[in-house]
């Protein structure tokens, strides 16, 4: 049997089509985040821990496929063919196109931050967001992530995953956004039980203290796939009177993703 650990299984590991390849292609695409959308060679360098001359020579091939642009000043950034493939992600894409017109709606009548989020793992994925005129700033954006146990669309989420996820989810470490981040695990599955009773769940300034987040579950096929949240100002209004609105969007959207596609 060949040895696998020795120079020949090395050299092999090194050819630009194993798998070692890809995944440096991957920590320097995981590099970038909202905080740093825009690098040079050698922040990337530091970022994603490879050597310069090692993403010197991928940079090449990744802004020639479009993964990243170079921008005049030489700066590295995501492009808009890594865009594009990601668009397609199912999950997020049907999804979004048969929530929006509802969502729109939901941001015409009450002039808030609307928004719509999936679980994946143990945080939230934001797939959209509608942004309220003069509504209160949100921390959130489109495709960025938020731990489940803090947003009003990771509560619903959470409330309704397995078993296993809300054990990982609910043992920590549990970060602390502002005074009013509930961080001890007793406390949270209290939330949890009463997301799945009252069909609506309540972010009270947890990630910032201005902003109130009331969401509920969206449904398919008995399972709930999504969450739809308003974030108001904190103390603007009720959060029963802006569930109720909550609910009927997320009530509207649920109908609409277990109607056939045409």
């Amino acid at each position: 049997m060949p040895d696998e650990t020795g120079p020949m299984a090395r050299r092999r590991s090194s050819e630009p089509g194993s798998r070692p390849v890809l995944g440096r292609a991957l920590q320097i695409l995981g590099a970038f985040s909202a905080n740093c959308p825009e690098m040079t060679l050698s922040e990337l360098s530091r970022r994603s821990g490879l050597p310069v001359s090692t993403v010197y020579r991928m940079l090449g091939e990744l802004t020639a496929w479009g993964a990243l642009e170079r921008s005049d000043q030489g700066r590295y950034r995501v492009g808009l063919r890594l865009w594009e493939v990601a668009s397609l992600a199912p999950r997020g894409q049907g999804l979004r196109e048969r929530a929006l017109p509802f969502l729109e709606d939901l941001s015409q009548i009450t002039r808030e931050n609307v928004q719509l989020a999936v679980r994946e793992g143990t945080e939230v994925v934001f797939v959209e967001r509608i942004a309220g005129s003069g509504a209160v700033p949100v921390l959130t954006r489109v495709g960025g992530r938020f731990a489940l146990t803090v947003t009003g669309v990771g509560l619903v989420l959470l409330a309704h995953a397995p078993a296993d996820v809300q054990e990982q989810a609910l043992a920590g470490p549990l970060e602390r956004f502002t005074p009013g981040t509930v961080t001890d695990p007793r406390a949270l599955r209290r939330m949890l039980a009463e997301a799945r009773t009252h069909g609506y769940a309540v972010s009270d300034r947890q990630v910032t203290m201005d902003a109130l987040s009331v969401a509920a579950p969206v449904h398919r096929g008995g399972a709930v796939i999504a969450s739809v949240s308003l974030v108001v100002r904190h103390g603007s209004t009720s959060a029963h009177a802006l569930a109720r609105l909550v609910c009927t969007s997320a009530r509207a959207i649920s109908r609409a993703m277990s109607a056939p596609q045409v």
